[in-house]
């Protein structure tokens, strides 16, 4: 199951998360966690350059992408080897979101898009879709045709 999906600027503020199978009063501790991770190691790393965690029984990998710092956190079937392709649809779903790497302004301005492919990515902690043009058919936001 995937237990996190989180996003932080550089300065560790959370932009987006979405958290599965995971009480709330354990939120806080994963979100200082993957932070501190993030600051103690994200510093100089290139974009899109992976690390890996392993925390208690779960995996962690975790990148840069331009001015976001994106944190993936999986357990069983999702080892570091699966987290690293979750992290690849998503960080190609978020350059394809803001047409480019994005700066937190950036980001933030095309936050319910990027919320949107989360979404059709992944649901409920189970990876959906890992097909770039399929999610970009999914996130239209266009309303419903009439016949």
């Amino acid at each position: 199951m995937l237990l996190a999906v989180l996003f932080s600027n550089s300065e560790g503020n959370i932009l987006v998360e979405r958290f599965h199978g995971v009480p709330a009063e354990e939120r806080l501790h994963w979100r200082s966690f993957l932070v501190k991770l993030g600051a103690d190691n994200l510093k100089g790393a290139k974009n899109e350059e992976l690390f890996v965690a392993s925390h208690k029984s779960v995996y962690i990998v975790y990148t840069v992408l331009g001015d976001v710092c994106i944190y993936i956190v999986g357990k069983d079937e999702y080892d570091e080897l699966a987290l690293s392709e979750v992290i690849y649809v998503i960080t190609s779903a978020v350059k394809d979101a803001c047409g480019k790497v994005p700066t937190e302004r950036l980001f933030l301005d095309k936050y319910g898009k990027i919320c949107l492919c989360l979404d059709e990515i992944v649901w409920k902690g189970m990876l959906e879709n890992t097909d770039k043009d399929r999610i970009k058919r999914m996130i239209r936001l266009k309303p419903p045709t009439e016949f």
